[in-house]
């Protein structure tokens, strides 16, 4: 079972008996503030884990099927390390 903001909505919504705008706010807000913070830094979340970023050098690709050489840009990639609480509850 996968999960979405509308069911992350709906579950916010149930247990805090909102309405589903008012905690479809409150998600809004939250991914608001991780989007924001990400460019200082790590985003922390105690028992759940750590997000960071990580900016990967400019560097020469090839094509596969003809060889050609290009060049690829340096670029942001986004990294999520869970907590080791997250790892355990998982295993």
């Amino acid at each position: 079972m996968s999960i979405n903001k509308k069911n992350i909505v709906t579950n916010i919504a149930n247990a805090a008996s909102l309405s589903q705008k008012d905690a479809f706010n409150i998600l809004e807000f939250f991914l608001l503030q991780v989007k924001n913070k990400i460019n200082e830094g790590d985003v922390k979340l105690s028992n759940f884990g750590a997000f960071n970023y990580k900016e990967t050098p400019e560097r020469v690709g090839r094509n596969p099927k003809t060889k050609e050489s290009y060049i690829i840009k340096p670029h942001k990639k986004l990294k999520f390390r869970p907590s080791c609480k997250l790892k355990k509850q998982l295993n």
